[in-house]
């Protein structure tokens, strides 16, 4: 079976949008899992109604509401409750096409006896059919996370569904007083230790709003600096090309000084453990520190 995931936050009005394309689903072996992180808007009301006029013998509907925390803690609740053997995150504001779980389930019947992968990942395309990005070069590749734009020069967005058993090893830090951790740090941690299976297949609509987590993705950093820093000092590790190195190492630095923010947010430094990073790499904070100053002209 797979989990299908929904974290939502003031997003009442989108998901129906995304219960009729998983109605629309020729693969039927799956539940929809909803996070509402502490919405206040009618979210609840909208999945009540949803649910109510469900047709249970299809898919099951379970919904949990829980304090505001931001969307990764909202998958670890999810993960924690999941009863699939895959976890797919589907976004409020996104949508599944029809033969999406069914890619997910045949594709994954070929792997899933082999412990050495994670998961699978598909292709996102836009609302009108499009993929978002480059597309991969062949049919499906088998590589680690890090790979797939380093090594074959994939751009765009991608969709992964992950084996839900090793998610449960690999949690979010929640850290005291941000709502946000980028997803990449935990995606990585993963790859570590597994390879993904890669297609040039669609399994997933992004369709982007004004308003959403992807649109304010600076201030989402900068007022969660731990987070932040904690995902760019790990990157400077992996095998990745040197100028990746540098600006994952030039933002450790830009959201560096936005601890100040932090801790006059009432979060004291002795409350949590600051990330550090090399010594090498010290030399590029006066570019962060430039970089922090735009942040914050801009905001």
């Amino acid at each position: 079976m797979i989990t299908v995931f929904t974290p939502t936050y003031n997003r009442g009005n989108l998901l129906n949008r995304l219960y009729q394309s998983l109605c629309k689903q020729i693969y039927k072996e799956f539940e929809w899992v909803i996070v509402d992180d502490g919405s206040r808007d009618n979210t609840a009301s909208i999945v009540e109604l949803i649910q109510k006029k469900h047709l249970r013998n299809e898919f099951s509907i379970r919904y949990f509401n829980k304090e505001n925390g931001g969307k990764h803690t909202a998958i670890n609740l999810g993960v924690k409750k999941a009863q699939g053997e895959l976890f797919f995150i589907a976004d409020s504001d996104d949508f599944l096409p029809a033969d999406s779980l069914l890619i997910v389930h045949e594709e994954w019947d070929k792997i899933k006896h082999d412990d050495s992968f994670l998961g699978l990942s598909g292709v996102d395309a836009d609302a009108k059919g499009n993929i978002i990005g480059s597309g991969l070069p062949k049919e499906y590749i088998d590589c680690h996370a890090w790979e797939i734009s380093t090594v074959y020069k994939v751009t765009g967005d991608l969709k992964e569904v992950f084996r839900t058993e090793v998610l449960r090893q690999f949690p979010f830090p929640e850290i005291k007083g941000e709502r946000f951790c980028p997803e990449v740090l935990v995606w990585f941690r993963m790859a570590r230790h597994y390879k993904m299976r890669f297609l040039n297949r669609i399994i997933y609509i992004a369709d982007y709003q004004p308003n959403g987590i992807t649109s304010a993705i600076s201030r989402l950093r900068m007022n969660s600096p731990i987070g932040s820093m904690l995902t760019y000092s790990e990157l400077v590790h992996y095998p990745i090309p040197f100028k990746d190195k540098l600006r994952n190492s030039i933002n450790y630095w830009r959201f560096r000084f936005c601890l100040t923010t932090k801790n006059k947010a009432g979060v004291s430094p002795n409350e949590v453990d600051i990330p550090k990073i090399s010594g090498r790499w010290y030399f590029l904070a006066p570019i962060g520190y430039l970089m922090h100053l735009k942040d914050k002209r801009n905001i």
